[in-house]
């Protein structure tokens, strides 16, 4: 679970010359946290801001993911000569937009009733202390929410399956046109049914830890990003990799 974070900004580049930008102080005490049920690594990069990094890890209903964000900041180029002007944005505009960013790209999901089980809270939390979440203002508490994701995240698996079955029909059964996601759901709904399903599961699939896509964990390398998987699987196959 990871947020790049810093005080100091790597810089700023106009024209050929780069200009060294430090952030304004950042209060330790805005933190918000994010929680997800979705059983895949999300790995949301943001280049306009900074930190613009957001790794989280993949969730269950039973165990939820938790990802703590703090505030990010884009420069304005102001005048010739001047400044760069930092334009702050708090952590709970961030952990919003992470989510929002993310799953507003996901076939199947309309960011109401259907989407992928993530939502946010504010202040900064552990798996231990999030049960306590109440908010102030609503009444509303974690428990709560969470049932609230569970159900969304149903609805949309329920959508991505039924699409699913659509694909396949209409390619006469052609493998490519099934989502991971799609997988993911039928297996989280206890689909084992589905005959786009059955290659699926012959083989072990889980998220790789680089990248995020399904791969089979009996082979060392991911044939995703090419990272290695399992360092003594992959000695154990002699394997060499350049450096």
């Amino acid at each position: 679970m990871t947020q790049v974070t810093s005080n100091q900004f790597p810089g700023l580049t106009s024209g050929n010359i780069h200009i060294k930008t430090p952030r304004m102080p950042v209060s330790p005490y805005d933190k918000s946290t994010i929680v997800s049920i979705y059983p895949k690594l999300i790995d949301e990069k943001k280049h306009t801001i900074y930190p613009g990094r957001f790794v989280i890890e993949p969730g269950t209903e039973k165990d939820p993911s938790l990802l703590v964000v703090g505030p990010s900041s884009w420069w304005k180029e102001m005048e010739e000569g001047q400044p760069y002007l930092e334009i702050p944005h708090s952590s709970m505009q961030i952990a919003q937009s992470v989510i929002m960013d993310y799953c507003n790209g996901i076939f199947g999901c309309d960011m109401g009733a259907k989407m992928p089980g993530l939502f946010w809270v504010p202040g900064k939390f552990t798996k231990q202390t999030i049960t306590t979440y109440v908010d102030p203002e609503t009444n509303v508490n974690y428990a709560q929410l969470l049932e609230k994701a569970k159900a969304k995240q149903r609805n949309f698996f329920q959508e991505i399956v039924k699409l699913a079955d659509i694909m396949w029909a209409r390619s006469q059964g052609n493998p490519l046109t099934i989502s991971d996601d799609a997988r993911i759901g039928a297996v989280a709904l206890g689909m084992d049914n589905k005959p786009w399903l059955q290659d699926f599961k012959t083989v072990t699939l889980s998220p790789c830890r680089s990248c995020g896509e399904l791969i089979n964990t009996a082979y060392p390398v991911c044939k995703h990003c090419k990272a290695i998987i399992n360092e003594e699987q992959a000695k154990a196959m002699n394997l060499q990799f350049a450096k």
